[in-house]
């Protein structure tokens, strides 16, 4: 609706059912309408770009895309916290072995270097048999 128009509004008569009023009523107070007319006029906006869209695709688009939207958001934060609880448990498990093995700086470097080589060959897809062949000397 434009809130700018600069013509007169015209007065129109429209007979509806009672539970439609009722409905119309709650979902004012649920998104603090004024009046009437301020409810009627969105949904006349509404249906209007709903009937003038063609397949109503671009109409609906919105509104679909902002529930896409949603929904991806929701699956983000769902990610993001697994990823945190699995990082604070790699951590737990990695000063656990950093206490009970010995190894030098050297070392460590190396084995660092060889894994981001074997995570980028591989995609992520490591496998503990590939490690254990590879530390007990069978080349891979």
């Amino acid at each position: 609706m434009n809130e700018n128009k600069t013509e007169l509004k015209q007065r129109v008569v429209a007979w509806l059912y009672p539970d439609m009023i009722q409905n119309m009523e709650a979902m004012m107070q649920s998104k603090d309408m004024r009046n009437h007319t301020e409810f009627i006029s969105q949904a006349v906006d509404f249906y209007i770009g709903y009937l003038s869209c063609q397949h109503s695709t671009s109409f609906l688009s919105n509104n679909l895309l902002g529930a896409i939207q949603g929904a991806l958001q929701n699956t983000e934060n769902r990610v993001a916290n697994n990823l945190f609880r699995l990082s604070v448990e790699t951590s737990m498990m990695m000063h656990l072995l950093a206490a009970t093995l010995e190894v030098t700086d050297d070392e460590l470097h190396s084995l660092r270097g060889r894994c981001v080589a074997e995570v980028k060959k591989t995609k992520g897809k490591i496998k503990l048999d590939d490690a254990v062949q590879f530390q007990q000397g069978v080349d891979i």
